[in-house]
C-alpha cells in the first residue's frame, strides 16, 4: 500500500465484524510499532495484547461506564448545546461522534484484539504515541481497522488490576487500541483545511498556502 493512502485513510474504524486477527498479522502490526522513534531511544514501552474473550468480557462493562462518565462530564456542555439546537451542523456532528463512540462501547467485547500501550516514567505519551500510530498504520495496510481510546483512565486502577499490570514500576497507561476487520469502507475523512489550523513563525501569521481539497488521491 502507498504510504500516502495509509496516511489519508487511517481513521477511526469502530464498526467491525467478529473475525479474529491472524497471529501473523498481529506480528507485523507489533513489529512495525516498535520501529517507531522514542525519546533517547529508551524504548520504555510495553504493549499488552488482549484476545481472551473472558478478559474482554470483563472490560466491556468497565468501558461502558467510563464512556457514560465522559458524556456526563467533559462532554456534557457540548451534548446539552447539541440537544438545544439539534438541526445545526455542529449538533449533527456531535451526535454522529456520540453514536459512533456508543457503538464501540456497546460492542467492546466483540473486538477480537485489544492493544494496551504503556510508557514507563513518561506521563506525556511522547515516547509511545508514535509507536501507537505506527501500529494503526500497519493495521490499515493489513485491512484491519483501529481506533485509539483513553477513556479507561476513568477506572484505571480496576483495569490495571484486571490486566495484572504492576503499579509500582512507573508504567503510565497511554491508551487502548481495539482492532478488527471493518464492516464499512475506507475513505478520506473530512477535516478542517490545514491552512485554518496552521501558522508560520508567529501565532496568527498565515501559513502561506491554502489547501481547499485533500492532496490525495
Amino acid at each position: 500500500m502507498d504510504v500516502r493512502e495509509a496516511l489519508y485513510t487511517t481513521r477511526a474504524m469502530r464498526r467491525i465484524n467478529d473475525d479474529p486477527i491472524p497471529m501473523d498479522v498481529q506480528r507485523r502490526i507489533l513489529d512495525a510499532a516498535v520501529r517507531a522513534p522514542t525519546g533517547g531511544n529508551a524504548q520504555n514501552w510495553q504493549f499488552l495484547l488482549v484476545d481472551d474473550p473472558a478478559i474482554r468480557g470483563q472490560l466491556g462493562p468497565i468501558y461502558r461506564q467510563c464512556l457514560a462518565d465522559l458524556w456526563d462530564g467533559f462532554y456534557k456542555a457540548r451534548i446539552d448545546a447539541a440537544l438545544a439546537e439539534p438541526d445545526s451542523d455542529d449538533s449533527k456532528q456531535m451526535f454522529s461522534v456520540q453514536k459512533s463512540a456508543n457503538y464501540m462501547a456497546d460492542n467492546f467485547e466483540r473486538y477480537p484484539l485489544l492493544m494496551f500501550a504503556f510508557a514507563q516514567y513518561d506521563p506525556t505519551g511522547g515516547s509511545i504515541y508514535p509507536a501507537i500510530w505506527s501500529a494503526m498504520l500497519a493495521a490499515r495496510a493489513e485491512g484491519v481497522g483501529s481506533t485509539l481510546t483513553s477513556v479507561l483512565l476513568f477506572q484505571l486502577d480496576t483495569v490495571l488490576d484486571l490486566l495484572q499490570v504492576p503499579k509500582d514500576q512507573g508504567w503510565n497507561f497511554a491508551g487502548c487500541v481495539p482492532f478488527g476487520y471493518p464492516t464499512g469502507r475506507w475513505g478520506v475523512p473530512k477535516r478542517r483545511p490545514a491552512h485554518e489550523v496552521a501558522h508560520r513563525n508567529t501565532w496568527g501569521t498565515p501559513v502561506g498556502f491554502t489547501i481547499d481539497e485533500p492532496l490525495w488521491p
